[in-house]
């Protein structure tokens, strides 16, 4: 079962999934912007299914950090990974309901170092017996 076990790809999905989220949140304003001068209407806010779309990449890439530190080597990847993730969940949420005025940059920084982190992880911090790890 997946709750005792480790995810062996879990830092592929999470690399994957954070670099999908900065697609995601890349291409959010080019597509409004053309949708709005096609119909005359402005939709900045886009719709619902859309911007749920952020959650969706918070919550797979959870999952990812999750499983990717009950498999690494290293005690500081593990703070590291949740950190990044805490990290870029804080920056989504302060976009959505506009909490404090920062740029989108600092969350394409939260979500390229996830990235880093979950392919760095995979090369240098994997486990190579399953009595290296402690979950």
């Amino acid at each position: 079962m997946l709750l005792n076990r480790s995810l062996p790809q879990s830092d592929i999905i999470g690399a994957a999934a954070s670099t999908l989220c900065v697609i995601h949140c890349m291409a959010t304003p080019l597509l409004f912007v053309v949708q709005s001068s096609a119909v005359n209407a402005c939709h900045s806010a886009g719709p619902g299914w859309w911007n749920a779309i952020d959650y969706l990449f918070i919550g797979i890439t959870f999952f990812a950090v999750y499983y990717s530190v009950k498999n690494t080597s290293k005690e500081w990847m593990k703070y590291a990974l949740y950190g990044s993730w805490i990290l870029l969940s804080i920056f989504v949420v302060n976009e959505k309901f506009h909490l404090v005025p920062l740029t989108e940059m600092w969350k394409y920084g939260a979500a390229f170092t996830l990235v880093g982190l979950h392919l760095y992880n995979r090369k240098y911090c994997q486990c190579a017996d399953d009595g290296c790890c402690t979950a």
